[in-house]
């Protein structure tokens, strides 16, 4: 019975260590993230790129619709 309460006690112990590790690993920063707002602005720009992209292709296909049009009404 006395192993139990010895390992309990040693638990608890650890358990202890690693919460008061964590706390101060918040309090310190650690866990800021200082790398991805950094990047972040690549990656929306990818995303822009596309969505400009997509729109110029939908805009360059309506105006080469126009054009087949006008070259039919005019024969």
């Amino acid at each position: 019975m006395s192993v139990i309460l010895i390992l309990i006690i040693a638990s608890l112990l650890v358990a202890g260590g690693f919460l008061i590790a964590y706390i101060w690993a918040v309090r310190t920063g650690q866990y800021d993230d200082k790398y991805t707002p950094s990047v972040r602005i690549l990656f929306e720009d990818l995303k822009n790129n596309a969505e400009s992209a997509k729109k110029m292709a939908d805009k360059l296909r309506t105006q080469n619709e126009e054009l087949k049009n006008d070259k039919q009404n005019q024969k």
